[in-house]
């Protein structure tokens, strides 16, 4: 017992001293940002002496994608406190993601993480993983296929649930047409927060389906459609940055369609406090990344696994102008 307690003791005094730290913001691509957070995790120390395994992380984000830093953020400070040596790749491309998980798999690292956004498109490489003895945790996208595909664990939010929880919301506020706007197609989480939120909203849902990888493309056609129909009184984006883009599309199309949206950030949290936004779905990425690492160390250490075939669920948690300021203080750190 003695030497759990002092492990218990160290690891508290190295999350004491993340949360007190301001946590540097970057871009998923990389580049000066990315350098200067990795500057100052290499002034932070494990606070575990296992082995230096090495996890690597490949995710669906597409390039600025600010919702995967704030996951990103969490695996490194996860893998910051673990011993763990951390490596990430990316693509919006399933083809291209599945190629990146396969050069982890060559050389030979100790755990992976995947998302599973287009999933035909991964799963025979997640089963090469399997086969190769590499334990496997899928994080916020494929919560219905981990299993199935051999995954130890799921992290994330139920992409239906979140959406009914939407439809809910949006009856609360007594809203009656709202558009689902989609910004990755093939993105199968994406359909089922709108096909969620159809199911609960007793008003009338309308998907549209935007380029996201070019905002001016998004901004004009959501302004087409609230030019074009009135009675269109709610917009619904599925990622943090697309919901400012619609702020700008109402105002250019003179609507006064409320703006809601998943996922959170500091312009997000900024828009709650101003009344740019009604709402919005908290998934808590940060939460996402530092538990799927520290979930793989605690399987490499002691065989630990969470969630007994299920889903270990971070979300959905709705928050409004009533919660802003406190969630800025945490996005401003890029924890949020």
């Amino acid at each position: 017992m003695a030497r759990v307690r002092t492990g218990v003791r160290a690891v508290s005094a190295v999350l004491a001293a993340v949360v007190g730290a301001t946590l540097a913001g970057c871009s998923s691509t990389g580049g000066k940002r990315a350098e200067e957070r990795a500057a100052k995790s290499a002034q932070g120390r494990a606070a575990v002496d296992t082995p230096r395994w090495t996890i690597a992380m490949v995710t669906h984000s597409g390039d600025g994608d600010t919702f995967w830093d704030i996951v990103r953020n969490g695996a490194e400070q996860a893998a910051l406190k673990d011993n763990i040596k951390f490596l990430y790749a990316h693509s919006d491309e399933g083809q291209q993601q599945s190629e990146q998980v396969q050069t982890y798999i060559d050389q030979k690292v100790d755990g992976l993480i995947v998302t599973l956004a287009k999933p035909d498109a991964m799963k025979a490489v997640v089963a090469k993983a399997r086969k190769a003895g590499i334990p496997v945790i899928t994080v916020n996208s494929g919560s219905a296929e981990s299993k199935a595909y051999g995954a130890l664990s799921h992290i994330g939010q139920d992409e239906t649930i979140a959406g009914e929880a939407v439809g809910d919301e949006l009856n609360k506020r007594g809203k009656k047409k709202a558009l689902c706007v989609l910004h990755e197609q093939g993105n199968v989480g994406h359909e089922q927060r709108c096909d969620g939120t159809r199911k609960t909203f007793k008003g009338e849902l309308k998907n549209l389906y935007v380029e996201g990888t070019n905002m001016p493309d998004v901004l004009s056609a959501i302004e087409a459609k609230l030019q074009s129909d009135d009675d269109i009184d709610t917009v619904v984006t599925l990622g943090a940055p697309f919901a400012d883009t619609a702020v700008k599309a109402k105002a250019q199309a003179g609507s006064d369609a409320e703006i809601d949206t998943f996922d959170l950030n500091e312009k997000v949290a900024e828009g709650l406090a101003d009344g740019d936004l009604g709402f919005a779905v908290d998934q808590q990425p940060y939460l996402q990344g530092y538990q799927a690492v520290d979930l793989l160390w605690l399987y490499k250490y002691n065989a630990d696994v969470l969630g007994g075939g299920q889903p270990v669920l971070t979300g959905p948690q709705i928050v409004t102008k009533d919660e802003a300021d406190e969630l800025a203080e945490y996005a401003k750190r890029g924890t949020r």
